[in-house]
This record gives C-alpha cells, structure tokens and sequence, in this order.
C-alpha cells in the first residue's frame, strides 16, 4: 500500500504547487487574444462594421446591434437606421423598386420583391429592370410607329384592354398633361380626341354601360373576357357573365388591379381572356371630395399616370407593347360645385312633402306617393308653374317629350315624366338640407358642355400612330372595339364605320343604306281649281302662269337639283312610304302622300341673296300635281287660335330677281305649324338663315316635319300616326311633333356649295309647342332667345336621319366613312358660351 500511494501524492504536491503561475498564462493569452478581436475590429473590420451600422440593407427585423437597429423595436427605441424605412417597411406597402431596394434580401412581407433573384422566382416589381438593372422603361422610350402586330408566342390575335379612369376630364389632359408623362406620351404616339362626348346624364353607371357590354359579343362569337370592377360586370346579363370577373372592393389597391390583368395576360392560351376591362375611382373620387381645380386632383391624376405606366411596364416586361390594343377612356367630366349655384324648389312650391326629387343637374321629380300617383300625377301643371318664374332663372322645367332629342331621355318609364334641364354649374334640389354635392365636384349635367368631356386615346398596332381627331360620342367605342377584335357587333346606338380614321387597317366598309320606298310621279293634272279662301297680293303672278312654269323638261330639272341639291336627294328609308319629287326653280320636295306634305325640301341660299319682307301668311296657290286636301286651304285654319301654317322654302327669300318666289306659296310647300312656332321659324328664315348663309359663302338647306309621338327618337310607323291624328274642323290633321333643319356648307368658305371638297353641317330638330315657355320669351325680342333656343336643340344628323326616315349625303363621292363622321358630330358647348 505504501509504496504505491507514494507516487500519488508527489503529484499531487508538485500541482499544487504550480498553480499560480499557470493563472497567470492562461490569463495572458485570454487577453492577448481580446485585444486581437478588438483591433481587428477596429482597424482590418472597420468597413463592413461601419456599413452594417449605418444601413438595413440585408439586415430587415435581424436583433442584430449596432450604432442603428433594422428590428421592429427601432422605431420605439429611435434608433432605427437611417434607411429603414425605404428598406424594411416601405416593401411591404409599395409595388416598385428603389436604388435602397435593388438587391435586397428577400423579405416575405413585401409585394413585389427587388432581389437579386426576383426574375427567377417571377415575383419582380413591375419597374424592376429599369430601376435596378438600368433598362429604360417605357414612358422613356421613343414613341414608335407600331405597323403590324408584334405579339409573343401563343397570341393568334392582338388581345383588347379597355382601361377606365372614372370622371378625368378631357380638360385635365389640356392642363396637366405636362405632369402626366405616360398619358401624355400615349397622346402623343397613338389616336387621341381632345374630347369624347358622354350619354346623359353624365353619371358614371349610364356611360359605362354605354361603353360596353362588348364581353357578352365576344362570348358569343368564341371569344373570353376578363374584367375587373367595370360597372356592371358583376352581375349577369342575358344569364352570363364575363369569363373572369370580381365582385367590386374599392379597398382593392390600384396596383393589384393592374398586376391581376397581367397575369391573366400570362394564363394558358386556353384560358386567356381577349378582351380586358380595368377600373380606376380615380380622379373621380378626388374631383368630389375637392373639386376639379385642386391639388388633390392633380395628385390624383399623377398617381393614375403611374398606374398607366405600370401598366406598360408590365405589358414591356411580358413583350406585349406592341401587341396589345390599349383604349384609355374616362365615362365623364367633373365641374366645381357651389352652394350659392344650387336652386331650390322649396323657394317657389312651398310645401314640397308631396313629391320627391332626384337631386342634382339633371334632376327628375316624381310624386312621394309612387306607384299609386305615378301616372296621375299633374306633371304637366308643375311644369307650368315652375316655368319662368324669375329673371335669369337657372333651371328649366321639361316635360321628358320636350327634351333636346340629342339626351335621348325619354323613352323609358324609369325616367321620371317631368325633368329639369340645369345651367353649366348648377343643380338644384328641393330644399336646402337636400343639397348634395354642394362643395367639391359633381357631373350629369348636359353632355355637350365642356366640362363634362371625358378622355379616349387609342395605343397600340390597331390605331393610328400620333394623330388627333375631332370628338366623337362614347357610344360609337363598342363598334371599335369589335373591329379590333373582328367580332360582329350586335345591334347598338352606335354608327359603325364613323371611328375608322381611328383604325390603321379597318375591316369594316360602311354603305348607305338603300332607299326602301320607290319614287312616284306627280304630274300636272286637270283637276278644276279649289277656292282656297286665301287673299293673295295681285302683284304675284297669276296660277296659270305657275302651271306653265312649273312644266319641267328633264334637263331643266337637272340644272335645278343641281342648285337645290348639291350634295344629293335625301332618301326615304321609310318603309311602305309614298313620295313623289317636285321640282321648283329654287326649291325641290318630297312630297310624302301619305301625310299629304313633304317630307323634306331642299333649297339653297348664296352670301349675296336677300329676304324680302311681304307677309304671305294668307295667301297659297293650288299645286295641281297632288290631290288637293283641306289642309291645304286657307280657309282651313282661318280663326284658329293656335295652328296655322308655315313654308318650308321661305318665299321672302330673292335669288338674284325683283320676282317674287311665287312657287314657295304653293299648297305642297306649306305644314301645319302653330302660331307660336311660326315666331321661331320667321326669325330663322328672316334673320339667322341669311346671317349663315354670308359667314358660310352659302348655304344647303333641308328641312321638314317630324313625328315622334312616342318620343323614342325614331319617326313613327303609319299606325301610331294614325293614333296620334287631331281632328280639327271635321278633318283629321297630322300635326308634327318637332321639325328639322340641316344646314351644309363647305368646310373651307373660299368655295361656294355647289364646288365643295370638304363638308360642315350643323342639324337642329326643334319641338313643336304650343307655347314658347320655354324660352320665357316674355317682354323678350328674338334676337334674344332664338338662337338660343337652336343652339339647344342642335343635334347629329344622324338623330335626324333616325327621327324621319331620310339619308343623307348618298350622292357624296367621298368614303361612306368619312360621311358617317360627318353625321355623328357634334360640337361642344364652351362654358363661358
């Protein structure tokens, strides 16, 4: 035992005694080591410290220390470093990259991602490679001349966005085109309308549906689309909707919408929609809360300017800028809205519980006790008593049949059957507490003033490349968009053909229609004269000498038409319609048998010619190559309060000769016409038609009678004219509703109308009243409200050629298209007008 402990507890004494000094090594090397670390730090480390230290590139929500923190805790510590906001929160609420992003380390929460291996994961922000690989983006591009469809693999046909920006107007674009680089850039390089009319009233529901329903077309005809949040898409139309659709959520970001569209741009080419909608409340919803002359409007409209560009980055980024046909449309304008312009129905009603009002500047009232006094209401007599009620009076009330047949605002029981027509910037309401709207902006009101004008470019390879047209109603885009689809559009409001200037290549030639209703002869017969119980001035020639007159070879009536009509007959597209042509020397008519008066006539005024000022009101002459009809006598209308008649060839005018124009006293150039009316048609024939006729080197005109009893604004058929006859004095007499004026001339005034290259029309359908109410003509000259009135009633000629029947221009050489765009035009109303 003894020896071997011994050896045991030598070693034990020999550590023991040792222990000091090992301390002391170990503690040597432990701060050599430190020092190390700390001058390795500070001097060989220092970059990368300082750079940790100073940004949270890389570093997002790490506990990591330092002289800044990247962590959520930062911002209560205020200790964040300085870039934490652009680097580590910013990506979670913003869909673009920045110099503090390109490279970043992914983060989850982000929306789109600037990390250095964001393309392969699909997942870049839209501005990606020109943010952070140096690629130029699309509004810095040069506008290019896109003549054929550049499209990538999978895509037969350029698909079709129809991209809406809810109440921009078209002013907006005037103004602050200068801070909208990308809109202003597709101005530029595609098809732009400095205006583009709405339908009214200027809402937001009314025009959109307007626009579209082009997705049920392209279902129809094989064809998918997509659309998110257009009005109405939602729900379902003939029992269908679009291909893709979602359900409106106004809290959905402007961004998703857009990136949602090009992904479906990205689907398989079995899934892959056609055609495309989008839907922006912008400006729409800043021009409310603020009114359109504001800084929040102007926000609004960069922010939608970057939307549009994300837009064709994304379509750039998935080679689609030259493939795809971008339509960039707003549904209306905006107008500053004032207390002090609001009336109030309160002010001359008084007691007002009884009815109930639409408020606004199209405003519609009906009875508060609907459905039982809907029909029975006495609409008629509040309209009288709200008419004229004090001078300058802001509003007008309308029975909806006497509205401006260019609205189209009747024929629907929805609309309310007495309606008011307000000034530019006003509305009205029943009463002060009923106002709406009354600060910021608001929109309805009549579609021609300016400030109602929305926006239209067209951008890809099926428009015109840097060209600007005249403005054009929003009703005439479906048939557009189908022809860039080639789809067949349905029946629609539309005139198919007036956009293809639009169009580099367009698919669809228009014609005119055909005349459905053959000419008749009226030849002089031996019919006995009438008494017609008239007083004519001896010194107009005498019947017999009109007969022989009027006994035309085919080449004298050659050389007439050639004065009467230069741009060609109207023809009658009525069906079943009897009409004969008779000839004139200063005038020709279709003389309809039917209603036993023309349908039009035809004559035209020159600068020098002049109006004489006999009165012929009692004094016609019997044309012996139509059967003679009470109407056509003097005698018929002899102690009529009200109804007489009137020429529609005015015999005060004097082509060049002391002779007095006999023939206009005709019996087949006169129609039953009230008193009241005639004020309006003497002043135009006397005063306006000559002032036209010398600011125009000359002037086309055609006129006639209109029948819209049923206000739908087409002519009425023979049985609802039938129906609508009044019987005056024993006799049933067709009296017209309204009556119509086309005015042509020569677009360059250096030429005379019989020389034209280039037309200019104007058309105006007046109402036929019984009363001038709604002029407020009392203690008034003429000269004061006439042309006020015309300027009113102006409408296309197409809604001529809808209200009676005719076509015009057919013997025009230039393109039918070019004519269409001539029928459908229609100038705006300036504000300050």
């Amino acid at each position: 035992m003894d020896v071997g402990e011994e050896p045991l507890e030598k070693a034990a004494r020999a550590g023991a005694a040792k222990d000091p000094n090992t301390y002391k090594v170990l503690s040597l090397v432990l701060s050599v080591c430190v020092l190390t670390v700390i001058l390795g730090c500070i001097f060989g480390l220092k970059p990368s410290c300082a750079k940790e230290v100073k940004s949270c590139k890389g570093r997002c929500f790490e506990r990591t220390f330092g002289n800044c923190r990247c962590d959520s805790a930062c911002a209560d510590l205020g200790n964040c470093c300085l870039d934490y906001q652009e680097t580590c929160i910013e990506p979670e609420r913003i869909w673009t990259c920045s110099k503090f992003r390109c490279g970043e380390k992914r983060l989850s929460r982000s929306l789109c991602s600037c990390s250095d291996d964001c393309r392969d994961k699909d997942d870049c922000c839209i501005n990606y490679s020109s943010a952070c690989l140096g690629e130029k983006s699309w509004v810095q591009e040069t506008c290019e001349n896109i003549n054929e469809p550049q499209c990538p693999a999978g895509f037969e046909m350029p698909p079709t966005l129809l991209f809406s920006l809810d109440g921009f107007r078209a002013e907006y674009l005037h103004t602050w085109g200068g801070l909208l680089p990308v809109i202003n850039k597709l101005k530029t390089c595609g098809t732009y309308a400095k205006n583009m009319r709405p339908v009214y009233p200027t809402k937001t529901f009314p025009n959109h549906y307007s626009i579209v329903t082009i997705w049920l077309t392209a279902k129809y005809q094989g064809l998918k689309a997509g659309t998110f949040f257009w009005p109405g898409s939602d729900v379902k139309i003939n029992g269908l909707f679009p291909d893709i659709y979602k359900i409106y959520n106004g809290s959905v970001p402007f961004e998703e919408r857009i990136l949602a569209v090009l992904k479906w741009l990205q689907l398989p080419k079995d899934e892959r929609p056609h055609f495309y909608t989008l839907y922006l409340e912008e400006p729409d919803s800043s021009g409310h809360s603020h009114g359109p002359v504001s800084s929040e409007v102007i926000r609004a409209l960069q922010r939608v300017d970057n939307m549009v560009g994300m837009l064709m980055d994304g379509l750039k980024g998935l080679n689609l800028h030259r493939c795809l046909n971008l339509i960039l449309i707003s549904d209306h304008g905006m107008e500053q809205a004032s207390c002090k312009k609001y009336a109030h129905l309160d002010k001359y009603l008084g007691d007002v519980k009884d009815i109930k009002l639409v408020y606004g500047p199209a405003a519609r009232l009906r009875p508060s006790d609907v459905p039982d006094k809907y029909y029975s209401f006495n609409y008629e007599g509040l309209a009288r008593n709200l008419s004229c009620r004090e001078l300058n009076q802001h509003f007008k009330p309308y029975l909806k049949h006497f509205l401006p047949k260019r609205l189209h605002f009747a024929k629907n029981d929805r609309i309310e059957p007495l309606t008011f027509y307000l000034d530019p910037q006003w509305q009205l309401a029943l009463n002060p507490p009923a106002e709406k709207h009354c600060q910021g902006g608001f929109h309805g009101s009549d579609n021609v003033f300016s400030n109602m004008q929305a926006l239209f470019i067209g951008y890809g390879p099926g428009f015109q490349h840097g060209a600007e047209v005249d403005s054009f109603e929003n009703i005439e885009v479906y048939n557009l968009m189908c022809d860039l689809l080639n789809l067949i559009p349905a029946s629609n409001n539309g005139t198919h053909g007036s956009l293809n200037h639009l169009l580099k290549n367009p698919i669809y030639t228009p014609t005119h229609p055909k005349e459905v209703s053959s000419l008749v002869q009226c030849p002089f017969t031996r019919t006995p004269r009438n008494n017609l119980g008239c007083s004519c001035n001896p010194s107009i020639l005498p019947i017999v000498d009109l007969q022989t007159q009027l006994n035309l070879t085919m080449a004298e009536e050659n050389i007439i038409k050639r004065g009467t009509l230069p741009y060609g007959r109207p023809r009658v597209i009525q069906k079943n319609s009897t009409v004969c042509l008779l000839y004139q020397h200063q005038f020709v008519s279709g003389y309809s048998h039917d209603i036993l008066m023309p349908l039009w006539t035809s004559y035209t005024v020159d600068r020098n010619d002049i109006f004489s000022t006999e009165d012929f009101s009692n004094c016609l002459y019997q044309d012996l190559r139509v059967s003679l009809s009470p109407v056509h006598e003097c005698s018929f209308y002899k102690n009529n309060a009200k109804l007489s008649y009137g020429f529609l060839s005015p015999p005060q005018l004097n082509k060049g000769s002391s002779k007095i124009n006999s023939e206009a006293l005709l019996t087949t150039n006169i129609v039953p016409m009230y008193q009241s009316f005639q004020v309006i048609w003497h002043y135009f024939h006397g005063t306006l038609l000559q002032r036209y006729a010398q600011e125009r080197n000359g002037v086309n005109v055609v006129s006639g009678p209109v029948f819209d009893s049923d206000f739908d604004g087409r002519y009425d058929s023979s049985e609802t004219l039938k129906q609508n006859s009044r019987r005056v004095r024993n006799q049933e007499v067709l009296i017209p509703t309204h009556f119509f004026i086309v005015l042509t001339s020569c677009k360059d005034p250096d030429q005379a109308p019989s020389q034209c290259e280039n037309l200019d029309a104007s058309a105006f359908i007046l109402p036929h009243r019984t009363d001038n109410s709604e002029s407020c003509v009392h203690g008034k000259q003429e000269s004061s409200w006439v042309e006020e009135l015309l300027r009113l009633h102006r409408a296309r000629i197409t809604d001529v050629e809808q209200i009676t029947g005719l076509s015009f221009y057919q013997e025009r050489k230039e393109p039918v298209s070019d004519i269409l765009k001539l029928k459908t035009h229609l100038p705006i109303f300036n504000q300050e007008d």
